[in-house]
């Protein structure tokens, strides 16, 4: 213990003699690191055409959810009927145990629905994040290393208020976490997004090699899949029209949300985009209040492949099409689901190669 703290002290000392008084606020990767950054996962693509993507995703995404507003009151502006249901959201102390309710019911009705096979009968425990991770962290999940024998826990982490926010900023942070919201979240990174894909990677016979190394874009982007997948699917629809409305909602919101860190990024690291107009661009393209939009503008600094959730959503969408295309009537989605969780975590584009039979479009990511 002696000896780590002592070289934790050694390294700050070094950080502020050495490297702090050089430093400057220059975040940027730029254009020619960042097409790097893309290629370490296996994408060819320039970022002036992945923002082109984004943009015209955003816009139709922004389309979807307006007409799904209208579904809700036809009688306000779509960004009002969202203001309302995220007025409807738990207190800062029932903030962790409201989200832990509908996880069991999204775990059954994947079963239920025959939408991905859950290996295992445990289950994932929801906590708030611990106070270290929090400044950076909206909701995530914990997951033990795949070769874990003793510490096999996992944790869903939700970030809840701090003491210190004004009763404004605290309100704010929670309509984050409205009900409908929340169960969107719980299926990214519970049911069947990380958790169930952690789940699947330990089951599988796939090598250490592959349990071990995991692509951002499978992991993010299968996460990210899944919201759309989930609702797509009907859940939430068994009440009635308007509650299926407001899932719906809430799915397209995240959506647009992982779009604008899409646009966001590029915009960051290749155009020259501050961080008080990437708040700007996060609040008004998917109509976030300004505290949370600014923590995500100051994630897009030191995270630039946060635009790996829709590039890998995306990709993953085209890989199901072509994969539905080739099997036929033998095709299901659980069949499509479970096959691409068993072959561990390597870029989308190599799990073309694995899954797809025609090597003539292998290539055709997106």
């Amino acid at each position: 213990m002696k000896k780590a703290i002592s070289e934790i002290n050694a390294y700050a000392d070094w950080l502020e003699k050495e490297k702090l008084p050089k430093a400057n606020m220059n975040f940027t990767l730029g254009r020619e690191n960042y097409r790097k950054m893309l290629e370490g996962e296996m994408i060819y693509i320039e970022p002036e055409k992945i923002l082109e993507i984004g943009m015209k995703q955003l816009r139709e995404e922004q389309k979807l959810f307006d007409e799904t507003a209208k579904k809700i009151n036809p009688n306000k502006k779509p960004v009002e009927v969202y203001e309302d249901i995220k007025k409807d959201h738990p207190s800062a102390p029932s903030l962790i145990p409201d989200a832990r309710k509908n996880l069991e019911a999204i775990r059954q009705f994947l079963i239920d629905k025959k939408i991905v096979t859950v290996p295992y009968d445990v289950r994932v425990k929801v906590e708030e994040t611990p106070q270290f991770a929090r400044a950076t962290s909206f909701a995530s999940m914990d997951t033990p290393g795949p070769y874990e024998t003793k510490a096999t826990e996992a944790y869903y982490y939700i970030t809840p208020v701090e003491d210190n926010w004004t009763a404004k900023q605290k309100d704010e942070w929670l309509t984050a976490f409205n009900y409908y919201t929340t169960d969107i979240v719980s299926i990214h990174e519970a049911y069947p997004g990380h958790y169930l894909q952690f789940l699947h990677l330990n089951s599988s016979d796939a090598s250490k090699v592959k349990k071990i190394f995991g692509s951002y874009v499978f992991t993010e982007g299968w996460a990210h899949y899944t919201e759309k997948m989930i609702i797509d699917e009907g859940y939430g629809s068994d009440k009635d029209s308007i509650i299926a409305a407001k899932y719906r909602l809430a799915q397209l919101d995240e959506s647009l949300l992982r779009l604008c860190r899409l646009c966001v990024s590029v915009k960051m690291h290749c155009l020259g985009m501050s961080v008080d107009d990437a708040t700007k661009f996060f609040m008004e393209n998917c109509y976030y209040e300004e505290k949370p939009a600014r923590q995500e503008a100051i994630r897009g600094t030191y995270d630039p492949g946060y635009l790996y959730y829709t590039l890998g959503k995306l990709m993953i969408l085209k890989l199901r099409e072509d994969y539905k295309k080739q099997e036929g009537s033998s095709y299901t989605l659980k069949k499509f689901n479970d096959n691409f969780i068993n072959n561990g975590m390597p870029p989308v584009p190599l799990m073309r190669e694995i899954l797809l039979e025609d090597k003539n479009i292998w290539k055709e990511v997106l």
